[in-house]
């Protein structure tokens, strides 16, 4: 949802959690990549090999 560029208070809504909830998994993420900002983190993940593209292989090294 990150990297569709979903906010916090949208992810919540679609996971029922509260955004208290999806702000601390957020930063969990943010800081598990070493990431400043959830741009960064989306592109640390793609590159780390961690995101599919919508029904397509896995983006990053092979």
């Amino acid at each position: 949802m990150l990297a569709g560029g979903a906010t916090n208070p949208e992810i919540a809504a679609a996971l029922h959690l509260s955004e208290r909830t999806v702000a601390h998994h957020v930063s969990a993420i943010l800081s598990k990549l070493g990431a400043p900002t959830r741009t960064a983190a989306v592109a640390a993940a793609r590159d780390a090999g961690l995101l599919r593209l919508k029904d397509g292989p896995i983006v990053g090294p092979t």
